[in-house]
Formats: structure tokens, C-alpha cells, sequence
């Protein structure tokens, strides 16, 4: 009987464009929780390059991850600068 061998998921792989990382921010940001938010722009962070965000954010990487990471609680400022860098902005609407 043959081994069946799993990988670990990675939705960063798979966010290849703009257009893609916008749409899943937004489905999370539609359905999701904050910490379900946090975890999405971590992703579109890494799908970028950590190495990029942290430049333009200023922040280190270590500080990134840790901001990024499940369970961490950032300033607002820090989401909004993460945001930014990534290419993406708060918009409301009404419900």
C-alpha cells in the first residue's frame, strides 16, 4: 500500500495578482472576525513579501510577523500602515 504524503495549505501561493488578494480581503472582511482579518492581510503580507511590507511599513520583520500573527492584538496604526503597503485601503459603505 502506497504512503499518501499531505502538505500543509498556503492560500499566499495561490494569491498571485491585485485583483485576487483584494477579493479574498474583502470576502474576509464581509464574513470574518477581526482575528480572521488579521490572519488575511498576514497572508496577502506574505504573498507580497514580507521582506517589501516591512520596508515600506518601517517596521521590522520580526515585528511584522509578531503583528501578524495569530492571536496578536496590533494597533490600529500598524494595520492601517500594513494595509497600505499591501495596496489596500478601508473603505465604508453603508449596510
Amino acid at each position: 500500500m502506497a504512503t499518501k504524503r499531505t502538505t500543509k495549505f498556503d492560500i499566499a501561493e495561490y494569491l498571485e495578482n491585485d485583483e485576487m488578494m483584494a477579493e479574498y480581503l474583502n470576502s474576509v472582511l464581509e464574513d470574518g472576525d477581526s482575528a480572521d482579518i488579521l490572519t488575511a492581510i498576514g497572508h496577502i503580507a506574505k504573498a507580497q513579501g514580507m521582506t517589501k511590507i516591512a520596508a515600506e511599513t518601517g517596521l521590522s520583520r520580526p515585528s511584522l510577523y509578531k503583528a501578524l500573527s495569530k492571536g496578536a492584538k496590533p494597533q490600529f496604526d500598524t494595520v492601517l500602515k500594513v494595509l497600505r503597503a499591501v495596496g489596500s485601503n478601508l473603505h465604508v459603505e453603508t449596510a
